[in-house]
């Protein structure tokens, strides 16, 4: 028996502070550019604010990407339009630089980290700060057999959970959560599909690289066979992710989890986050309230999981390439916002009666303006026609 409680984190993770949202909320109405002017960039603000419990929001200063990577045994169905098993060679693209998201991280100073869970590959050439969370080579194929044992959907868990300690304790402030994966569209859709009561054929996208119809429809079928060995295990969510999960997706869940107890705020990227996401919101219903939706990968999967955690994608730009590049993408937009609440000056106070009470009286005494001049005069003028009389 599993020594994990997921029900554990029902108590152990808490809301943003409210308090500070609603301060930041009339802040915001105070400042010079009227609320709503800015769209969006208001909520995304006061979000951040409330995240760090903090009016006005800080900058974020130490953001960083991590990529969960693994392979998974249903790419030999040939769902992917990648070779089973080649995860590794995306995840040494990143490695070398040469990756969509390594060159964005570049230019945006924002550090890559890939944990490598479940590639199928020999750890040995992997450098150690990658393959060091390593729970198995490769995932099962889950359309026929569970994707991990209940002991690895375990240690998948815990790994996520140890990954963003780490990053809490090193000062992260911001994650963008993505994954390096082969065939893990696959196993995100039956989570979604499962967890949403829906159909394989509503879930099913075309992946990253957009695969043809009959490939779309192997995918389908193997959703569909997958969602029959799904539905018995849904009141447990770890032995779900051992079913019809992945050690990357188990590793995010648990990644997810503890990055809300420790309240560090989150943006995801596409359907295999989003599915991890779903999951660990069936754990701890708060849990959403620390995450940011990046942006829209067009995977009907994600769709569906978005709108039952009633997130909204902060970007509409249909990239589809994984690997953390849309929700990267977002993160200029999400410190812009924090930039212009924090930074845009309050309208000064208008003149109460009581000040301008004060100022007639400044008037009378001669120390005001030519008002005051003027009535002085007035007073002199008095003054000498009693003389005359």
């Amino acid at each position: 028996m599993s020594s994990l409680n997921l029900d554990d984190f029902t108590d152990l993770i808490e809301r943003p502070d409210g308090g500070t949202r609603r301060d930041a909320e009339e802040r915001r109405e105070r400042q010079t550019v009227p609320p709503g002017a800015l769209g969006r960039l208001d909520e995304l603000g006061e979000w951040l604010s409330a995240a760090q419990s903090s009016v006005p929001v800080k900058p974020i200063e130490r953001p960083r990407v991590i990529l969960f990577a693994g392979d998974h045994g249903v790419a030999e169905l040939g769902v992917s339009a990648r070779p089973a098993g080649s995860a590794a060679e995306l995840v040494r693209a990143v490695l070398s630089g040469e990756s969509p998201v390594a060159i964005l991280g570049r230019r945006l100073d924002v550090p890559v980290r890939v944990v490598d869970v479940a590639l199928d590959c020999d750890p040995d050439g992997l450098p150690a700060e990658v393959a060091g969370h390593r729970v198995r080579r490769g995932s099962g194929r889950v359309d026929i057999e569970d994707a991990l044992t209940a002991e690895e959907a375990e240690a998948a868990v815990r790994a996520g959970m140890a990954v963003a300690d780490e990053e809490a304790d090193s000062g992260t402030d911001l994650v963008v959560l993505g994954d390096v994966s082969v065939g893990g569209t696959t196993p995100a859709a039956t989570l979604v599909a499962a967890l949403c009561g829906t159909d394989a054929s509503v879930v099913t996208g075309r992946g990253g690289v957009p695969i043809d119809d009959l490939a779309w429809m192997r995918k389908c079928a193997a959703v569909r066979d997958s969602l029959r060995r799904a539905r018995p295990v849904l009141g447990d969510q770890l032995e779900l992710l051992a079913a019809v999960g992945g050690a990357d997706i188990a590793a995010m869940t648990g990644f997810l989890l503890q990055s809300a107890v420790r309240r560090t705020p989150v943006i995801l990227d596409g359907v295999v986050a989003a599915a991890a996401a779903l999951v660990a919101q069936r754990v701890a219903f708060r849990a959403p309230d620390w995450w940011l939706a990046g942006h829209s990968s067009g995977e009907p999967a994600q769709a569906k999981a978005l709108d039952r955690m009633a997130l909204d994608p902060v970007l509409e730009q249909g990239v589809q390439v994984g690997e953390g590049v849309g929700a990267l993408l977002a993160l200029p937009l999400v410190r812009a916002a924090a930039a212009l609440s924090a930074e845009l000056p309050e309208r000064k106070a208008e003149p109460t009666a009581e000040a301008g009470t004060g100022d007639e009286t400044a008037a009378k005494t001669g120390t005001g303006d030519g008002t005051a001049t003027k009535t002085a005069t007035g007073d002199g003028a008095a003054a000498a026609a009693h003389e005359a009389e």
